[in-house]
């Protein structure tokens, strides 16, 4: 009877042909001529031939002959199966549950964390002892509270979340130019500190299409004949259609003019092989072609150069030394054979005897056009490829030889089930291919990965490969893929190619410096002024500067800092990934505050012991001061690089000069009075001014000796 596929049950009976969805996961009980596409769940090109059988226990989901999956279909064939298992019991039923948990916490994410916990701690500590400082020394509690407070805000880079916004935005909308859509923004960052690449075989680094490499006889050398056998064979077989007989048809086309099909005996697994008889001028003609074990099989003799013919006892150890040199550099390979049919017009099975052996038919999936150079260039920029795959092992190692990784390391997925998770950790790092690998075994080798300490971003484009692209810090899928695997990735390429990765990575990391140009300038000057603030607020007899003096002076450096991310970005801050590094940020905001502090006790010393100042006075001079050389320190802050090598972005620029201008006009504006802001003299601003100069020239020369003995960010 015919039911609903969602009304199956195990221990249902279910009867498949040729276009049949398969219900449920099901053990085989009859076939015939079984091919099913199992594509979205092992990443096979190749239909997979299923057959009934008994299999060790712990075969790799990809070597289950005997077994259908659910979300499978039926290529060719017929098939009565048994129903094991349904719904969320089904190996996609499986995906789909791991794919509700909660997806492990990104590089970018966990750095913002520990950023916001640092900043939380240093924060703190200054505030309460201010507060408790002030207080001792008899200062109004409500003063020295809001004072203290003041200073929490102004130590706080508070943009930080608009500033990360804005940046990530504007790298999605660079990132959009060169076909990567962003679907998360957060993963931008990610992107840019990926230093792992982990990446299907099938269409992302090879077309995805069997091509015909070769046609050889016996001996090993090139066979017209052997071609044209294969040619006539898969011309006029009339089966399903498979991308091997596409291959062959559109490698090369014969003239079959006064050729025609008499009959056809179709492949099955027994003998793995299939066969046509053609008629041309009255001659008959049986051609065979198949695995090569089948056809070497049915044939008693061999042709070798030159056209000459040999028993196949002495032509056999040859042909299969051939085949197992072929198969060890990933080719697959094909028997062919011909004998005379005579009279007949039918064949039988049994007429596969006594058969000659025209050669082998070399098949390969290339390597996709400049992937090779695509994969050079991704190693250049400091990201490593690793090939994780349902594929044969031989097979991936070939591929990734022909980008140019001589001698890979290779792990099956039969040694990642007997291997814990701490010895993959161990390992992981150093393995090329992981091939013949199940889709759970996709998320282990990521999480593997990451436990290791890197950043690793994941391309795949079927369902079998969503719950890796959710356990990575990038999930990357491909507009053509499957909607789980879309729904699932953090970015999509509208190209399955991976030089398409290669703008998608240097914008990422733009992005990411960017980001982290904000956190230096925000944190080291604002540590710089606050602590500044701090010490002088206990030798003073008055508050340095008001709490609406600090907001407006936080406010006003804010300015240039949120034009971040359109500034341009050296090319050494694109070439090598980067990541959240808290000891350097607090080795930066140190050295950097430091500086700062040793300027600003110079300015408070000029104020009071040069030119007396009153306190409204001291305030605006000091307002004068920390505004300009914040906005100015940022052009030097920006860049590794003297600040007169590195070009800052226009409006950038643009917005440091009104900030500055703005700064030194304010106090004669009809505003200053609510700020409570004094007119100062010419001769009072110029020395400011060149107290300022000094300090840009200071922290100069402090960023040479910083980066000359500090690692790279």
């Amino acid at each position: 009877m015919s039911i609903p596929s969602d009304e199956v049950v195990p221990g249902d009976i279910v009867v498949l042909e040729a276009g049949d969805n398969v219900p449920g996961d099901s053990l085989i009980l009859e076939s015939r001529d079984l091919f099913v596409d199992e594509a979205t769940l092992t990443g096979e090109t190749f239909p997979a031939e299923k057959a009934c059988g008994v299999l060790a226990a712990d075969a790799a989901l990809a070597r289950r002959t005997n077994s259908l999956w659910k979300g499978t279909h039926v290529v060719s064939g017929t098939a009565k199966a048994l129903v094991v298992a349904t719904g969320r019991d089904t190996e996609f039923g499986k995906i789909y549950d791991r794919l509700k948990l909660r997806p492990p916490e990104a590089e970018f994410e966990r750095g913002v964390r520990r950023f916001g916990y640092f900043l939380m701690e240093i924060t703190l500590i200054l505030v309460i002892a201010i507060f408790a400082v002030n207080v001792y020394l008899k200062r109004p509690v409500l003063d020295s509270f809001l004072f203290s407070l003041a200073l929490a805000v102004g130590l706080t880079p508070q943009l930080l979340p608009a500033i990360i916004s804005i940046n990530l935005s504007h790298g999605a909308r660079r990132m959009a130019a060169s076909k990567v859509i962003v679907r998360r923004l957060a993963s931008i960052e990610n992107f840019g500190s990926m230093n792992v690449l982990c990446s299907d075989k099938t269409g992302t680094l090879t077309e995805g299409i069997v091509h015909v490499h070769s046609a050889i006889d016996a001996d090993g050398n090139e066979s017209e004949k052997a071609l044209f056998h294969a040619y006539l064979n898969a011309s006029f077989e009339t089966g399903y259609v498979n991308p091997v007989d596409e291959a062959i048809r559109g490698h090369r086309a014969f003239d079959l003019a006064g050729w025609r099909k008499l009959d056809e005996i179709p492949y099955d697994f027994i003998r793995k092989r299939l066969s046509v008889v053609a008629e041309n001028s009255g001659r008959r003609l049986i051609v065979t072609k198949g695995a090569l074990a089948g056809v070497l099989d049915a044939c008693s003799l061999a042709e070798t150069a030159g056209g000459g013919i040999v028993e196949m006892a002495a032509a056999r150890p040859g042909i299969e030394r051939q085949f197992h040199e072929l198969s060890d550099q990933g080719f697959r390979v094909l028997g062919v054979a011909h004998k005379d049919a005579g009279p007949a017009t039918r064949i039988e099975k049994s007429d596969e005897s006594a058969m000659t052996f025209s050669g082998m038919l070399v098949l390969f999936d290339n390597p996709k056009e400049g992937i090779a150079e695509a994969v050079r260039k991704l190693g250049e920029l400091g990201v490593s490829l690793k090939i994780v795959t349902g594929d044969n092992r031989l097979v991936a190692a070939n591929v990734i030889k022909q980008l140019g990784v001589a001698d890979p390391v290779m792990l099956t997925g039969q040694a990642l089930r007997e291997m814990s998770d701490g010895a993959l950790m161990s390992l992981a790092g150093d393995v090329d291919v992981f091939a013949e690998v199940e889709p759970n075994q996709k998320e282990r080798i990521i999480i593997a990965l990451k436990k290791a300490g890197n950043v690793v971003g994941f391309l795949g484009d079927g369902i079998n490969d969503a719950s890796a692209l959710r356990a990575a810090d990038v999930g990357i899928s491909v507009e053509s893929a499957v909607d789980v695997a879309k729904e699932a990735a953090d970015i999509v390429l509208l190209e399955k190619d991976l030089r398409v990765l290669l703008g998608g990575v240097r914008e990422g990391r733009a992005t990411f410096a960017n980001t982290l140009k904000y956190v230096f300038m925000a944190t080291s000057a604002n540590f710089g002024n606050m602590f500044s603030m701090a010490g002088a607020s206990l030798l003073l007899p008055f508050l340095p500067l008001l709490p609406k003096q600090i907001l407006l002076m936080n406010l006003m450096t804010d300015f240039p800092e949120m034009t971040i991310a359109t500034d341009t970005v050296d090319r050494e801050l694109v070439d090598r990934p980067h990541r959240w590094n808290l000891k350097f940020i607090r080795r930066f905001m140190l050295t950097f505050g430091l500086v700062s502090s040793i300027f600003d006790y110079a300015t408070f010393g000029l104020l009071m012991y040069v030119f007396h100042a009153s306190a409204e006075q001291f305030r605006t001079g000091w307002f004068l001061e920390s505004v300009v050389s914040a906005t100015l320190i940022v052009l030097v802050i920006r860049t590794r690089k003297p600040f007169f090598k590195s070009r800052p972005g226009a409006h950038l620029s643009i917005a440091t000069l009104l900030v500055v201008a703005a700064t030194l006009a304010l106090p004669f504006t009809p505003l200053a009075g609510l700020f409570g802001l004094a007119p100062l003299a010419v001769s009072w601003i110029l020395p400011l001014i060149g107290v300022v100069a000094l300090y840009v020239a200071a922290a100069e020369v402090a960023k040479r000796i910083f980066y000359a003995h500090s690692a790279r960010w």
